[in-house]
């Protein structure tokens, strides 16, 4: 394994979605054994960078390269690109009524092992291997029973899509607001277990608009999203300095 490579590297990206302007000239890089976070207020295009990174089919590049992996992945389907190792949790995670954890789960992450060409798990494979994934998280295997986060409490989604991202390893794990709604406690236990998934053969892009998630994870790089691109960059120190005066002390270019 190659240390500090370059897991994601964006160059001047521009994109809309629905003809609006979302992503002006967007650059990031992003090493393996790196933690970002991206802040910013809202309609910054911050779930909108996410939502690019990952393929969302409704955003449309109209200029620049995303680079995953040392490739060019513009022209890659969303699914192929979670396959590579792109994994994208979201703010509210939906519930699939009918289809349990343990199903869900297992297809998942037999298509990632078929991407690799490696033999699929059957149920009691899986079962197994899941377990030990579910201890190091601190989830009940009872989740395993339950439908897709159908009755789950805002802390029960954000666990199952820890185990998920676990499960998956991912390359790179974007984050999307995995803090918005949860009480300290959960917090606390979200951040424990994303930390213990980053390594360095990883990268993990969290994206929030608090800095209490980062009391709990500190990130190498915290990055300031204005209008659809980085304004500014800088140590979690930055985080602090956003939580006393705001966003609107940072200008443009600075």
């Amino acid at each position: 394994m190659i240390i500090n490579h370059d897991i994601l590297s964006i160059t001047n990206l521009q994109a809309e979605v629905a003809d609006t302007s979302v992503i002006n000239g967007l650059d990031l890089k992003v090493k393996a054994g790196e933690i970002h976070a991206i802040m910013g207020p809202n309609g910054s295009g911050k779930s909108s960078l996410s939502k690019i990174v990952a393929g969302h089919p409704a955003y449309t590049v109209t200029k620049g390269e995303i680079v995953f992996e040392n490739q060019n992945i513009l022209d890659v389907e969303a699914h192929l690109r979670s396959q590579k190792g792109i994994f994208l949790s979201f703010q509210y995670p939906v519930e699939i009524p009918g289809v349990s954890n343990a199903d869900f789960l297992r297809l998942s992450y037999n298509e990632r092992r078929k991407n690799r060409g490696e033999a699929e798990l059957d149920p009691l494979q899986f079962f197994e291997f899941v377990s030990s994934k579910l201890e190091s998280i601190g989830m009940d295997s009872s989740f395993l029973s339950r439908n897709v986060n159908e009755g789950f409490s805002g802390g029960e989604k954000k666990k199952n899509e820890i185990l998920q991202m676990s499960l998956l390893d991912a390359k790179l794990a974007i984050l999307d607001e995995t803090d918005s709604g949860l009480d300290i406690d959960a917090l606390k236990t979200i951040a424990t277990s994303i930390k213990k998934l980053s390594n360095s053969g990883n990268a993990i892009i969290l994206i929030t608009h608090y800095q209490r998630l980062l009391n709990y994870i500190e990130p190498n790089f915290v990055h300031v999203m204005k209008k659809g691109k980085i304004v500014k960059t800088g140590t979690s120190e930055l985080a602090y300095e956003l939580e006393q005066n705001g966003y609107e002390w940072i200008k443009e270019g600075e």
